[in-house]
Formats: C-alpha cells, structure tokens, sequence
C-alpha cells in the first residue's frame, strides 16, 4: 500500500515572492492544500520535514495526514505536484491534494516486471514493457505502492494484457483492459551483406599471373643490340 505519513504545517499568511525569498532562508516551504469541499488553504512546512518524508518514500503517491497548526482535526492529502529548483534540485513548492478516506481516487502507479521471461532466458527473446503506470481508482487506504507483475511464464509470442494483471483487493484498473502490458518479441537475426559473402567466396584479387617454368622473359622495350661479332685478327705478316 502507498506510504502513510504525518507532516507539522502551519497556516501561510503572506504570499509573493519576497515573502517566499524570507520563507525559504528561514528553511521553510510553501504548499497549498486543495480540493475536497474547504477552500485552498496557503501553508507552509519545514524544509526538512518535508525531505526526510521523500527520502523515505519508495514511490509517487504519498498519502499524508496533515496536521495544521489551530485546526483540532487533521486534514488526508496525497501529494499532487512538488516543484523543484533547476539548479540544485531543492523543493520550492509543495501542493497537496485533500482526500476522504471514504471517497475513491484514481491515481497511477508504477507498473514493474518481475522475474525472467522464459523466452528470454532460454530463446533469446526481448521483453518489451508496453505500459510504465496503470490507472486506478480505489480507496486512499487501499491505494498500492507499486504493482509488480510476474513475466516468468512468458515464451516468445506471449503477452499481458492489463486484463491478466492481478490487482490488490479493492483496486480498479482504469486503464483500458485490452491494451498490452508486457510481451516478448522474438530474437532479431542479422543478415550478412550479399555483397561480402560473394568476395569471400571468390578470394583474393590476383595482381600478377605467376610465369610459367620455362618460360622465357619478354625482351625489354629499347634493349641494346647483341655486339658485332670481334674482327678476325689480321693475317700474320707474311
């Protein structure tokens, strides 16, 4: 189930961005608090209540019981936006949507895997996750942290639908049923070029054909002429 906490707020009198420069190096910040049948009501809550609440949270949606300073009951708020700096990361605003824990809510929730897929693991498919988050409506009480979904069973083929997915008691989906959730999609094979199987079959280029034992030389082009045969020597004189 979504996490359940407490947070300390007080009533926020002053709006404006000097009176927000003031809140925040007072280590302060503000939130709002809408819905449900009270006006929004401004508020303000210490920086570091409100961090060590998201450190400790492990998912989105964050049930929150709020107590307002001067108000004898608290008020149930699911976290609706937090703004952050863009340098830094530092919350800058926090707003706070109110609930009725009798009322139902539509929220959506991180929808993870579980398991290998036997196609993957044996056939060497891929799992693809089609849908991130689920919509649902249930009770605040009954809203959950995350739905896991096991794909283990999963051969080459095989698919989730949203209307396969196990959803805790008292949980709807709102997500259209048919969609897929999960499937497993067969191993791409590549294809070798045509072109470099052809060359690999015909070897290498030859450059030069080898002379043929024997053979004789061509003659170089401008070679010089073989050398008058030598003159007979003169008769010996007589």
């Amino acid at each position: 189930m979504a996490k359940q906490v407490k947070l300390t707020a007080e009533r926020r009198e002053t709006t404006g961005r000097s009176a927000m420069r003031k809140l925040k190096g007072r280590g302060i910040i503000p939130a709002i608090v809408y819905g449900g049948k009270d006006k929004p009501q401004p508020l303000q809550v210490s920086r570091r209540d409100i961090n060590v609440m998201l450190s400790h949270a492990s998912g989105e949606n964050i049930l929150v019981e709020l107590e307002i300073a001067g108000e004898k009951s608290s008020r149930m708020a699911m976290i609706q936006e937090i703004q952050h700096s863009p340098v830094g990361g530092d919350v800058l605003h926090v707003d706070f949507h109110a609930v009725s824990m009798d009322e139902k809510i539509e929220a959506d929730i991180p929808l993870e895997a579980a398991g290998t897929a036997n196609g993957v693991k044996n056939f060497g498919g891929l799992l693809e996750q089609n849908l991130r988050v689920l919509a649902v409506e249930c009770l605040p009480r009954d809203l959950p942290d995350k739905i896991t979904v096991d794909v283990s069973a999963l051969n080459i083929g095989d698919s989730i639908h949203v209307r396969d997915i196990q959803l805790p008691g008292g949980v709807a989906a709102k997500t259209p049923i048919d969609l897929t959730a999960f499937s497993v999609l067969a191993p791409v094979v590549e294809e070798e070029p045509v072109v470099a199987v052809a060359e690999a079959a015909a070897g290498p280029e030859v450059i030069k054909e080898k002379k043929e034992e024997g053979e004789a030389a061509p003659a170089a082009t401008g070679a010089a002429k073989p050398a008058a045969p030598v003159a007979k020597e003169k008769e010996a004189k007589k």
